[in-house]
């Protein structure tokens, strides 16, 4: 390897890949054989041909901040760390593209265009860390995604490594390549399918007006119903999302955003486009606020009011971690007029567990973050908050929903696959996987449940009964 990636590309030193052990999924930690560093795409093909010729397994990696163990090392891997990726090699306003490196980050593709109006849509709440690779690897969203769209909306084309060590390009400048859409089959293959090496996304003029309303209900159900109805209403908000009484509270402590605490739910409801059109929609949305029981409306008068409404939002995680020794951050989907029910089965979990529960989702499309708050320390609790997590996702399939929305299967979610899918679909599934990785090498152990190789297509088997991830140590 180091004659591959010479100087400090390398790194074997078990104190020095501490850094690497884990992802954002931290009960889960890993050492991986080796770290490897490229920072030219001939080391990066000449690496995974390498590991391909010996049989040896390759996890990549980005900035490190995937909530579904998706960058968790292996014993016996190679764990690939692109972050030495991360300039932006061409920016193209009358086209409205940015051509950047894998490890640049999310908010540093707007920050390199901000000055001429632009901005880059997709805005995960860990913006400033995550990669544009990695949102690639997860087709990540953000609060604006209702509006426009997630990663997969957002980019036009990759160049990715396959680990053959052959350079491919997916997609190109423009929305209509030619031929199949491997580009969307790519996104959000969290890394299964091939490394990605250069990323082309499409940035947007910033819009005319941009106003937030802060709006308070007395239920949850109150204000899962007004975000269920604004849709319904054909309108669609730049960005909808709603908290629940402990997120609230965590957030107004942490960040003093003005949030209300005498409620049990916060909608943030985002408005732009022409003026005169956002005058209109705000008007709206306080009737249709009133008319399921809001007790209090805010419009932000100024655009640091309403960067300072999502402040807050921004900052829920983080803000929840400062009142929970630990909390396991879920990533189910459903449909938004379910959003009463779900929420009314999770307030009943919580009671069944005995652990609390923040709720934080992006109410537009149904995405759901509960944090289910726990301590590490105490015998037991991991394993009921996993159980407690799981319940929630089999919750949000039977409504009709999703395991994941954007933060990805990787090992978190993969024993729950068969809940959402059969064998057959499971199957098809992994034939697209062999397809690109013939010996299941890159990133094994993600997303199929407990599947080796590809010569075990067929004999897939789910251990039911047992511990979540028993092939995983805890910490």
């Amino acid at each position: 390897m180091r004659i591959i990636v010479p100087g400090e590309g390398v790194v074997d030193a078990a104190n020095a890949m501490r850094a690497f052990e884990s992802d954002g999924l931290t009960a889960y930690r890993q050492l991986p054989l080796v770290v490897v560093l490229p920072e030219t795409v001939a080391q990066v093909s000449r690496v995974l041909k390498y590991c391909n010729d010996r049989n040896i397994r390759v996890v990549p990696r980005g900035s490190g901040t995937s909530l579904s163990g998706g960058a968790l090392p292996l014993e016996d891997a190679v764990l690939l760390v692109m972050s030495r990726f991360n300039r932006i090699l061409a920016i193209d306003f009358p086209n409205r593209i940015v051509v950047a490196q894998p490890g640049v980050t999310n908010l540093g593709i707007t920050t390199a265009v901000e000055q001429e109006g632009f901005y880059y849509a997709p805005d995960p709440s860990s913006q400033i860390a995550c990669s544009i690779g990695g949102n690639v690897a997860e087709n990540s969203g953000g609060v604006h995604c209702l509006k426009y769209g997630l990663t997969a909306n957002n980019v036009l084309g990759i160049e990715m490594v396959l680990m053959n060590g052959e350079v491919v390009r997916l997609g190109g400048s423009h929305l209509d390549a030619e031929g199949y859409d491997l580009l969307g089959v790519m996104t959000g293959s969290e890394g299964l399918l091939g490394v990605v090496t250069e990323v082309t996304v499409r940035i947007l003029k910033k819009p005319e007006t941009a106003r937030a309303l802060l709006i308070g209900f007395p239920t949850s159900e109150q204000g899962g119903q007004c975000v269920a109805d604004i849709i319904g209403a054909g309108i669609i908000p730049g960005g909808m999302e709603m908290m629940d009484r402990p997120a609230i509270h965590a957030a107004e402590d942490f960040v003093h955003a003005g949030y209300p605490l005498d409620v049990e739910a916060l909608l943030i409801v985002e408005l732009d486009g022409p003026g005169v059109e956002v005058d209109h929609l705000i008007t709206a949305v306080e009737a249709i606020a009133i008319s399921n029981g809001s007790t209090t409306c805010r419009i932000s008068q100024s655009e640091a009011e309403r960067l300072s409404f999502w402040a807050g939002r921004k900052a829920a995680f983080p803000a929840v971690g400062r009142i929970s020794p630990d909390y396991y951050c879920m990533d189910g989907t459903i449909p938004r007029k379910e959003l009463p029910r779900v929420l009314a089965g999770m307030r009943e979990l919580s009671e069944k567990y005995g652990l609390g529960v923040a709720n934080v989702f992006h109410a537009g499309d149904g995405n759901l973050h509960p944090l289910i708050l726990y301590d590490a320390n105490v015998p037991g609790e991991l394993d009921k908050a996993e159980s407690f997590g799981a319940d929630i996702l089999r919750l949000c399939v039977k409504v009709g929903g999703v395991l994941t929305g954007e933060h990805g299967v990787g090992v978190e979610k993969r024993d729950l696959m068969p809940e959402m899918f059969n064998q057959v679909d499971l199957d098809q599934q992994m034939r697209i996987k062999c397809a690109f990785d013939p010996n299941h090498l890159l990133n094994p152990g993600k997303v199929f449940p407990q599947l080796r190789r590809c010569a075990e297509l067929g004999r897939m088997h789910v251990h039911r009964g047992q511990v979540a991830f028993p092939d995983i140590p805890r910490f």
